[in-house]
């Protein structure tokens, strides 16, 4: 069956709106839109927030070790021929039927100290947990940020080498009316055809960095592959804003303030609570034991509450146990946690010098960041100026297109130069403000006075 053409025309229409519509459905997501999104879904959190958890019912474990236990029993049995019955003290030839209830509670009086240790342990522990959790949250807001910061880096970078392939085509328009009207050659125009050209193959490869960028901020917030989605770029200032302090009192702030150095301190305490622990198999133990019950048998004509009355008793008990000779064991508990509070203490050191280095190798490329800035805005205006001036000559006759081309080939330098100088003093700056240990949104706009020099 054949379609006519107003059908055909009307399908196309069709297909238009649905395009236009899917185009219209697009997830706007800004930066702090972003922030909640990978707050909500990043897999890395998720998981501290489950270790964290995790720790709060190990505390909780703990905490009720100082409690008694309380248990209530009960048992029935029926006893079929010959049996004896404890409770009337006679061997019986009938079938009869028994049960007793009763209920027992116990409490450890002293262990060595180790349920105090085990809770030490355990409170350290948690703390180091939901430490790990802050840093894991500091650190996702300094992947976003880095990934949102790429992907304005490439856009800006995208905007310039548009704006220079629409000036290139604009100027191969002036080029050919110069031809046809016989003040210019040919061989001109041909030439910034191929200019226009390289301009045109610059965007598309920059075009594909934007995509891949977008990818892999889509691939940090977790979002769905066959969604659309549009970022909004957050306000930057144009500022050179940072940390107001000097190195030495970065120094002294990220070690006061850098979640997971305070957590790998938490595992030290921890693990010399592990080693009291240990230290706790070789005393005695000293437990409290108490029970009492009832009983009940179906050959006595007494009545069931008279029988639990009459033959109710309880039972206190005192248990201590003394180690003598444990195949070694205790002693090897005790040298295995002397050994993990000596890798805690080395990791706990290595930490804290790393943690020194880090915020000096990112206190350094933040100045380098800064100066390069500087130097980058005034390449730019200088290869304005210089864009300028060689098109006016141009226009005059007074010199060839070789020098144009050659003012827009440092212009556009200067401009993607300044681009990317402006979007690695904003990288280093965040870099500075996570090594420090205090990145958040606040800080993340750059409204700060730079660090002193």
């Amino acid at each position: 069956m054949s379609v006519s053409l107003p059908s055909r025309a009307a399908c196309l229409l069709f297909a238009f709106a649905a395009i236009c519509a899917a185009a219209d459905t697009s997830q706007v997501i800004t930066f702090d839109g972003a922030l909640d999104i990978a707050l909500e879904r990043n897999a890395d959190l998720l998981q501290a927030q489950v270790t964290a958890s995790l720790s709060d019912v190990a505390v909780s474990t703990a905490r009720m070790a100082f409690v008694p236990t309380l248990t209530l029993d009960t048992a029935g049995a029926r006893n079929i021929g010959r049996s004896f019955d404890q409770t009337q003290g006679v061997v019986l030839s009938q079938t009869t039927n028994s049960a007793t209830l009763g209920a027992t509670s116990g409490l450890t009086l002293f262990d060595g100290l180790r349920d105090v240790s085990t809770l030490r342990q355990a409170k350290f522990s948690r703390t180091a947990s939901h430490l790990d959790l802050s840093r894991a949250r500091e650190t996702l807001v300094f992947t976003v940020a880095s990934n949102f910061l790429s992907l304005m880096q490439r856009q800006e970078l995208l905007d310039v080498l548009r704006d220079n392939l629409a000036g290139e085509a604009n100027l191969a328009q002036q080029i050919k009316q110069y031809v046809e009207a016989g003040t210019r050659e040919a061989a001109v125009l041909y030439q910034q055809e191929a200019n226009v050209a390289a301009a045109r193959l610059a965007v598309v490869q920059t075009q594909a960095d934007v995509d891949s960028a977008q990818v892999d901020l889509m691939r940090t917030l977790q979002l769905d592959p066959a969604g659309t989605y549009e970022f909004r770029f957050p306000e930057t200032e144009k500022g050179q804003g940072g940390p107001d302090a000097n190195l030495a009192d970065l120094l002294k702030q990220a070690l006061e303030q850098r979640a997971d150095l305070k957590a790998e301190a938490a595992r030290l305490s921890a693990a010399e609570q592990g080693l009291k622990i240990a230290h706790g198999e070789f005393w005695p133990t000293l437990f409290l034991n108490a029970g009492y019950s009832g009983a009940y048998s179906s050959a006595s004509e007494v009545n069931f509450k008279d029988q639990i009355d009459q033959q109710r008793g309880g039972a206190l008990t005192l248990d201590l146990s003394i180690p003598v000779f444990d195949r070694g064991a205790a002693r090897n508990d005790s040298r295995n946690a002397r050994l993990k509070l000596r890798s805690e203490r080395i990791t706990f050191d290595t930490l804290r010098e790393e943690v020194g280095l880090q915020v000096r190798e990112a206190y350094q490329e933040y100045r380098s960041a800064r100066e390069q800035l500087a130097t980058a805005e005034a390449q730019k205006k200088a290869a304005e100026r210089a864009v300028e001036t060689a098109q006016e000559r141009f226009k005059s006759g007074v010199t060839s297109l070789v020098e144009v081309t050659q003012a827009r080939a440092v212009h556009i330098q200067a401009a993607s130069a300044l681009v990317a100088a402006r979007a690695n003093w904003q990288l280093q700056r965040i870099s500075l403000e996570y090594f420090l240990g205090h990145i958040g949104r606040r800080n993340l706009a750059g409204g700060e006075t730079a660090p002193a020099e």
